[in-house]
């Protein structure tokens, strides 16, 4: 039985956008009825006021300056374990989410559904709703593109991801690499014998900035749709 959630939210400068993930969140943990929700931010390197933005939206702070998204989250992941070291790991529910995505009043309720069904992970999709800037060829092709195939999808995003707290220790957890760390955890789950749910039912908001903070995240590959369109 699922009895706590941790959510980790890696950012690196990101006072502008945090705030909204963060009122996201708030209202998917407020859906958990009664059970509690350890909500952590990792400033990551930051040089503007995501920290202090954070605390005022009531989540715990991690501060790193490893410039690193794999060290991100697993610095997020320790704080949440540590917060919840009396319970067993296989009660505990890991959740991570980016500072530029909002997530869905039922997003947690879903996760830990799913965790109570027996799923070790939860791999979920990501959509775009501000296309801003780029021509609408850029989003068609997007959408052709993203949701070609059937059945369960191939997509793994930090943004939308999570897994029981025993199964990401047995995977021995995010790497602390700059980039694909999500992919790289999905793969030693499945290496660990962890049964991972991928759905097309659970999405959240991701921006379609321009700025590739991540070498060959998200944005990178908007920036290669545009460049095929």
């Amino acid at each position: 039985m699922i009895r706590a959630v941790g959510v980790v939210v890696p950012a690196h400068n990101e006072q502008s956008l945090l705030p909204a993930c963060l009122a996201s969140l708030r209202r998917a943990a407020q859906v958990l009825d009664r059970m509690p929700v350890h909500l952590v931010v990792v400033a990551d390197a930051c040089r503007d006021a995501t920290a202090s933005v954070a605390r005022r939206a009531g989540a715990a702070v991690v501060t790193i300056s490893a410039r690193s998204v794999g060290a991100a989250r697993a610095a997020g992941v320790r704080e949440v374990l540590r917060r919840t070291a009396p319970l067993d790991p296989a009660d505990v529910w890991l959740a991570t989410t980016d500072a530029d995505s909002v997530v869905p009043g039922h997003w947690l309720c879903q996760h830990v559904r799913y965790g109570e069904q027996g799923w070790d992970a939860v791999a979920g999709t990501v959509r775009v709703t501000d296309w801003s800037g780029y021509q609408p060829e850029v989003r068609s092709l997007f959408r052709q593109r993203y949701s070609a195939s059937t059945g369960p999808h191939p997509h793994v995003h930090g943004a939308n991801l999570g897994c029981r707290a025993a199964a990401y220790l047995r995977a021995g957890g995010f790497p602390c690499v700059p980039a694909a760390e999500d992919r790289a955890l999905v793969t030693a789950l499945t290496a660990t014998g962890s049964r991972i749910r991928r759905t097309r039912a659970l999405s959240v908001i991701t921006s379609a900035r321009r700025e590739n903070r991540v070498p060959h995240g998200f944005s990178g590959y908007l920036a290669d749709l545009e460049a095929s369109a």
